[in-house]
Formats: C-alpha cells, sequence, structure tokens
C-alpha cells in the first residue's frame, strides 16, 4: 500500500485552501471524551504537485511503517473525504475510491471551530517532522 495510485486524490480551488483543509482536518477524529481530547484521523498530503487526504495509517505505510489500515479505518477516511466535498474545500479526482466502505457519522467527532480551544487535538502522524533513524 505505499504507492500512492492507492491513495485518495483530490483537488483545491485556491493554494490557499490548503492550510483551511489542514485546519479542519485538524478538528475531525475520534473523540476521548473524559479527556477532551480528538485524535486526527486524516491529514492532507502534498506530493508531486498533487493532493491527497490520508488516514493517518496510510502515511506510516508511506513510511515504511507497519500498519494495520483496516475496512474501518477506510470507511472513516472515506466518510471525512465525503464532507470535505459536501463542504466544498475539496473536488474528488475518483469518486469511486471514497464509496466504500463509509463510517457512519457516530463514529466520527467534528468539533466545532469555537470549541478548538476546549478540546486537546492530537495527531499521531506530523507530516514533515524529521524523525530520528
Amino acid at each position: 500500500m505505499s504507492n500512492l495510485d492507492n491513495l485518495v486524490e483530490v483537488t483545491i480551488a485556491e493554494d490557499e485552501d490548503f492550510l483551511k483543509i489542514k485546519e479542519t482536518l485538524a478538528r475531525i477524529g475520534i473523540a476521548s471524551r473524559k479527556e477532551n481530547k480528538l485524535y486526527q484521523s486524516c491529514h492532507i498530503l502534498h506530493k508531486q504537485g498533487k493532493y491527497y487526504i490520508v488516514h493517518f495509517k496510510e502515511l506510516f505505510a508511506l513510511d515504511g511503517k507497519p500498519t494495520d489500515f483496516s475496512d474501518e479505518d477506510k470507511g472513516r477516511r472515506n466518510t471525512i473525504v465525503n464532507l470535505l466535498k459536501e463542504w466544498d474545500l475539496v473536488s474528488v479526482v475518483n469518486l469511486e475510491k471514497i464509496e466504500s466502505p463509509r463510517a457512519p457519522m457516530g463514529q466520527i467527532k467534528i468539533i466545532p471551530h469555537k470549541e478548538k480551544s476546549e478540546w486537546v487535538l492530537e495527531a499521531k502522524y506530523n507530516i514533515g517532522r524529521k524523525r530520528n533513524r
């Protein structure tokens, strides 16, 4: 799965939208209500002049790390990509890639921007950070 062809490619209207999408994705994921912590599910990746919405486990695979990217993870990613599409933040290059599976909305927490300060936003993958080997 370390191949870019397996990822969900999207297009964005303007380059400035990249940061808006990045910030929006930071507020979408799986919540731990007792700690008011949100684990970010997906990231926007800019690679070789193209944009992709990727689950953090897909990023591990791209790095050659072991990962257990499941149908449930894929469903969550597909649902999140569809939300970004519905909100007119992205256009999906190949809609077939996000048709199935899908995750129920009850499995995905979206933190409204105005409540962002009340939550700890946790990313399990940091794009562009140098890692010690």
